[in-house]
């Protein structure tokens, strides 16, 4: 292949579309077959409200203990760091 661009000279032209023309092309496109492909839902749960994300970096030891801590209470870790923070604002 040469090293010329013969698409260089080519120029972009915006098309004159209606309402009535897209209605006209969906109904053909839609006897023909094609389906509809604008965005759905997106499928899953809601988001929860705890979205932020703390990466401490700890000893081990205080890791495992705050672990085992939030396992003994039935909680998450993150729900403990929370109640500490409320023990720790209160003091």
């Amino acid at each position: 292949m040469s090293g010329s661009n013969r698409l260089a000279g080519l120029t972009a032209r915006p098309k004159e579309t209606t309402v009535e023309e897209v209605r006209r092309v969906d109904a053909v496109g839609e006897a023909r077959g094609f389906l509809d492909r604008t965005p759905r839902k997106k499928p899953g749960r809601k988001p929860s409200p705890r979205t932020y994300q703390l990466h401490p970096k700890v000893f081990p030891e205080i890791g495992e203990a705050i672990a085992a801590e939030a396992e003994r209470r039935g909680i998450t870790q993150g729900q403990l760091i929370e109640q500490m923070w409320t023990a720790y604002q209160s003091s």
